[in-house]
């Protein structure tokens, strides 16, 4: 019998208020930059030419239309203009587009985010790069570092498979790293163009439900260890630095494999999308988040930010469901979801970036970045302002 798999940091007691310091293993988030392309459409338009990619000719298309009105989105960028999609043919095409696109979507995002916190890119000691829409060796993170100008030394790590979990998991790691290398900067950089996994001449659900919901960014999160962080100075003048990292949770479910990936053949990454996700969310999400905070003596309650991936109206309804939280608790990943879809490992950090620029909640308030992905499994930030 297999068991979940956690990885948790040693649990802690509450952290003081941030005025009277920080803990010694904390890990402070510096700045959250997302970059999106410039093709940015309103779902209604995009509802009849998803029809011409994926359905037969004369199809009926009321199931279509009706996925695309239930998605919650309202907007979405997309890698390419949409009249090019048809003529992607096949893997390498996309793959090739990938490469192009998001390469230049990886530097924007990762020089932003720099500059959000007064840093310069030969400041950065570890850079994790995470995607899971496309595949290149030399890696994305290695044909970026000439071009930004980051150090030979850099320690790189490309991640593929994590999927929309990755912007979550990929905040936890680099505060693994961080706790033993305090006087480091780290960045995570993750690139999504979903659009381009699209398979054509497929009118499967799953190729539908993708169609009607994913969209196309990248983002880069600077974090810096505690023997490093403190004020960040944008460029337009001083910006306090934000909520530091307490601690980690990730979980596994067992037998859900088949839940959530892809199927990779000779036309791609042909999508997965169980129907049981959200009932995963209900039956076990919520008893291992309130574990998770009641060994930090927290409890939902506690918690004054969420900061959630916005996986699909469903999932989000699922999350506010099982944890009984206020319906405006998940507002931010409500409005990240309508204005660019869901992003996959982009999606928890660009909801990051808007609570950002609303404002930091006060210091010494208590936040949990959260997110779900391939496994199936989750992934759980304790964060304190």
């Amino acid at each position: 019998m297999r068991v979940p798999v956690i990885v948790d940091d040693a649990p802690v007691p509450p952290a003081a208020p941030r005025e009277a310091g920080v803990p010694a293993t904390a890990t402070t988030i510096a700045a959250v930059r997302t970059a999106l392309p410039p093709h940015r459409y309103a779902q209604d338009d995009l509802t009849e030419a998803m029809g011409d990619l994926c359905l037969p000719p004369g199809a009926d298309r009321a199931v279509l239309r009706r996925l695309h009105a239930s998605s919650g989105v309202r907007t979405r960028h997309l890698a390419l203009p949409i009249e090019r999609y048809a003529d992607l043919g096949d893997f390498g095409r996309s793959n090739d587009a990938w490469m192009a696109v998001g390469l230049d979507l990886c530097e924007e995002a990762l020089t932003g985010a720099l500059k959000e916190a007064g840093l310069e890119p030969a400041d950065v000691d570890l850079l994790v790069c995470a995607s899971i829409t496309g595949i290149a060796a030399p890696s994305l993170d290695a044909r970026l570092a000439g071009r930004v100008g980051l150090r030979p030394d850099v320690k790189r790590l490309p991640v593929f498979g994590l999927g929309c979990v990755a912007g979550a998991a990929g905040l936890a790691r680099l505060h693994d790293y961080l706790r033993g290398h305090p006087d480091d900067t780290a960045v995570l950089l993750t690139v999504e163009l979903c659009s381009l996994t699209l398979q054509q001449h497929d009118d499967s659900p799953a190729n539908l439900i993708a169609g009607a919901l994913f969209g196309d960014g990248a983002a880069a999160l600077v974090a810096r260890g505690n023997a490093s962080s403190g004020i960040a100075i944008g460029g337009d003048g001083p910006v306090s630095a934000g909520p530091s990292v307490v601690a980690t949770r990730s979980r596994l479910y067992p037998d859900t494999e088949e839940i959530l990936g892809w199927n990779i053949g000779a036309s791609g990454f042909r999508v997965v999308i169980g129907a049981d996700i959200p009932g995963i969310v209900r039956n076990h999400f919520g008893r291992d988040l309130r574990a998770f905070l009641a060994d930090h003596g927290l409890t939902t309650d506690d918690i004054r930010t969420w900061v959630c991936h916005p996986g699909g109206p469903k999932v989000l309804s699922a999350v506010t469901e099982t944890l009984g939280l206020p319906a405006k608790a998940l507002e931010t990943a409500w409005r990240s979801l309508a204005t660019v879809g869901n992003m996959s490992s982009v999606s928890v950090l660009h909801t990051l970036q808007n609570i950002r620029e609303s404002g930091w909640p006060k210091p010494g308030t208590w936040g949990v970045l959260m997110a779900m992905g391939p496994g199936f499994c989750s992934e759980l930030v304790l964060l304190r302002w």
